[in-house]
């Protein structure tokens, strides 16, 4: 399923990336823990689920990093990300506006910063 993308780089049509600096890609499906994927040429297998819409790590990432989205930084990771992970907002957030969560009763509430 691997085929050459925007990115320049094997990568699995499930999952786009459309800059090849980018360090997170957006999944075009819901992809379950487990799901062997194929990006820059190795096989990557998903620590957790990642729902359509949603990023995922393209590299491994650590506290502080920058998140490059579509040839973008749009925030910094707030804690380790493994190859394959989940990236949202539990583990990132923007450096530009405030980052809101989903809290108990399901209002927005301001992120912390």
């Amino acid at each position: 399923m691997d085929d050459k993308n925007p990115s320049g780089g094997n990568i699995d049509r499930r999952v786009l990336f459309l800059n090849a600096e980018d360090n997170v890609g957006v999944a075009c499906t819901d992809l379950a823990a487990g799901t062997e994927l194929g990006i820059d040429g190795k096989s990557v297998t998903l620590p957790g689920d990642v729902q359509l819409g949603h990023k995922l790590a393209r590299t491994a990432l650590a506290e502080g990093d920058k998140i490059v989205k579509w040839g973008a930084e749009i925030g910094s990771v707030t804690q380790a990300v493994a190859v394959g992970g989940h990236v949202h907002l539990h583990n990132m957030k923007s450096d530009y506006i405030p980052t809101y969560t989903f809290a108990e009763g399901q209002r927005f509430v301001p992120g912390e910063e």
